[in-house]
């Protein structure tokens, strides 16, 4: 794994918005929110570039907003 200034901003960065989403989930007891968070949370572990950091916790942040205009 290749850990630049760039990919440990991007992690850290990730990480405290998934901190957020999970907080916030558990409060609200908001299912798509929680699970969001924990993956953002536990995600860099698995990517190591900087483009697939920044898509996939994009995608992520982008989870819970698309799961609640879909109903969830």
């Amino acid at each position: 794994m290749d850990v630049d200034a760039v990919n440990l901003f991007l992690i850290v960065g990730f990480s405290a918005v998934g901190l957020g989403y999970f907080i916030y989930g558990k409060r609200q007891r908001q299912a798509p929110s929680l699970l969001a968070g924990l993956l953002l949370m536990f995600y860099p572990y698995f990517i190591s570039g900087t483009g697939g950091l920044i898509s996939v916790g994009l995608l992520l942040m982008a989870g819970p907003f698309i799961a609640k205009r879909m109903g969830w």
